[in-house]
């Protein structure tokens, strides 16, 4: 089992020098998944908070191949990088010794909307890259609008609380399930607290003969406004409360539940640690927060009656 001190050992790909606000979780999930690749790694960068704090003309701190496309834009992208290389190994013209691997890495915005059909078409011809979706669950890099992964209840700018509606009135995508039913080699969801599964996860999606997808919760403390100590423990409690179930599907058919909380804690938990859900704490709005305990505690169920891999993990 990998340690912490091992992990610090590895060769850092992300250096300093970034404007990632404080507390946020994008940078810990990323210094623990570009140290599970044993090959040399080209990045294709989706617009979103990580591309622009790390790309200040005339600096970067990305200490790899990286390339930045058109927002949503970024699976094509990787599509053309990948089968080039395959093409000129295929002829013998690629000078390394050593194998690449190729990652995408996006928010939610542009995973889950903008960058769908991409993302859809780049699995089904099978290209080989991870996919890392960073889900804040919001535009986090242009004000913290709604996304499609923003949950129910939600307050955002274009989604307010108050007399008229109490936030968000949709469920949010779950992307996890929609790309395994992709059929695709290697789906997995985590969050950063977990950093081992996280790591072990990531170590499967490089290697994996094929596309593969990582959707790790990114807690935001500037648009959550929470403060910025709290972030790897509301990723904690998030899994806790089965919000975001830790999980694995492999060829779309595999189910492995990584993580069981020993005691599965009520939604208000979690509602009640974001400000951006305070207003559901009105009387007048327990029913949608009746509808979420309902679609949280039916979307885990359905996961136990799925899995085909029993391996329980608890707190």
């Amino acid at each position: 089992m990998m340690t912490l001190k091992e992990l610090a050992g590895k060769e850092d790909m992300l250096v300093a020098g970034h404007g990632l606000c404080a507390g946020c979780a994008i940078f810990p999930i990323l210094k623990v998944v570009l140290r599970a690749a044993r090959y040399p790694i080209v990045v294709s960068n989706d617009t979103g908070c990580l591309q622009m704090t790390t790309t200040h003309f005339p600096r970067t701190s990305w200490n790899l191949n990286w390339i930045h496309s058109a927002y949503g834009n970024s699976a094509a992208t990787m599509s053309g990088i990948e089968a080039m290389y395959r093409s000129l190994k295929k002829q013998g013209k690629f000078p390394l010794e050593k194998e690449l691997k190729f990652l995408v890495i996006a928010g939610d915005g542009a995973a889950n909307d903008a960058g769908l059909g991409s993302l859809s078409g780049a699995v089904e011809r099978g290209h080989h890259f991870v996919y890392l979706c960073l889900d804040n669950q919001m535009y986090a890099s242009t004000g913290g609008q709604r996304s499609s992964a923003s949950p129910m209840g939600a307050a955002a700018p274009d989604t307010p609380a108050g007399s008229a509606l109490p936030g968000k009135m949709q469920a949010r995508k779950d992307m996890a399930r929609i790309m395994a039913a992709h059929k695709i080699p290697y789906m997995a969801q985590s969050a950063p607290w977990m950093w081992q599964d996280l790591y072990k996860k990531a170590e499967r999606a490089f290697e994996t003969p094929g596309p593969a997808y990582l959707n790790v919760l990114s807690p935001c403390p500037f648009e959550w406004k929470t403060p910025t100590r709290k972030t790897i423990e509301l990723s904690r409690l998030a899994a806790n409360t089965c919000v975001w179930p830790v999980y694995e599907v492999k060829n779309g058919a595999r189910l492995t539940i990584n993580y069981k909380p020993r005691e599965k804690l009520p939604v208000t938990r979690w509602l009640h640690s974001q400000p951006r859900f305070k207003h559901l704490e009105q009387s007048e709005n327990k029913w949608i927060v009746d509808k979420i305990q309902e679609e949280v505690d039916k979307d885990w169920d359905f996961l136990l009656s799925a899995e085909t891999e029993p391996k329980h993990r608890d707190n």
